[in-house]
């Protein structure tokens, strides 16, 4: 079995380094006592998104309280040689944590949420920070799992237009549509960040798409069937990922 792997926050968490005792975030304390049973002496692997796995022993177990020794630095070599931003429109219920856990998992680099003109979701300012804690929340256990030591940021949710406006950097930009004549293959092979615009359920209208085209994105198309909000990004990051990241290594 592995060694479990827990994302120290470097905002609120002590420092990760060589020799230094480090208490668990309180959920992950919970998470090694009462899921996986851990215990003093048990190795475990702190991260904080710095690139570097912190080699731990637990040294204090007690109650809701763990605290780990680091005693080795390691660092990881496993992100993809290309790099996405990821616009997803919000879409509703669970769809939008398993399209972030996943998307994490295939190696997105940034994460963008977008308010469409087709969203079910709306949000007010303050429950649009709160949706974007927990998104955060599902890309760091995502980086747990798949044994990512660097994690995506999720930006503060913004609509399509206003996003626009922020002339995000990107050489490639690339947008999803079932009507598109042009796919991933035909394209060149990206010199540097890809952008992916997917849109919510029952996708982007007309004029998203037309207002996407204004700022240089190219719409494409998966197959020849309509994917849901969920499938399509998944769908369109693992065939990047076969054409030009590290699926084929």
């Amino acid at each position: 079995m592995a060694n479990p792997r827990f994302y120290c926050n470097p905002e609120t968490s002590d420092k990760l380094a060589l020799g230094a005792s480090i208490k668990l975030p309180e959920n992950a304390a919970i998470h090694a006592i009462r899921a996986l049973r851990l215990n003093v002496g048990d190795q475990a692997i702190l991260f904080n998104g710095d690139g570097q796995d912190y080699v731990s022993e637990l040294t204090f177990v007690k109650k809701n309280e763990v605290v780990a020794k680091i005693t080795k630095l390691k660092s990881v070599n496993n992100e993809s040689p290309i790099r996405i931003l990821l616009a997803q429109a919000i879409s509703s219920g669970d769809r939008m944590d398993f399209t972030l856990q996943k998307a994490v998992e295939m190696g997105v680099t940034e994460i963008q949420p977008i308010a469409s003109q087709r969203s079910v979701v709306k949000l007010s300012s303050e429950r649009a920070e709160k949706r974007r804690e927990h998104w955060q929340n599902v890309v760091n256990s995502a980086c747990e799992q798949s044994g990512r030591a660097f994690v995506p940021k999720v930006a503060e949710p913004l609509s399509l237009s206003n996003w626009l406006a922020t002339k995000p950097e990107a050489q490639t930009k690339i947008t999803l549509s079932p009507t598109a004549e042009i796919t991933l293959k035909s394209l060149p092979l990206p010199a540097g960040t890809i952008c992916l615009l997917v849109g919510a359920e029952g996708g982007l209208t007309e004029d998203e798409i037309n207002l996407a085209a204004s700022q240089g994105f190219t719409p494409v198309k998966l197959g020849k069937r309509i994917l849901r909000t969920e499938t399509a990004p998944l769908a369109a990051i693992a065939t990047m990922q076969t054409l030009w990241g590290d699926f084929c290594e």
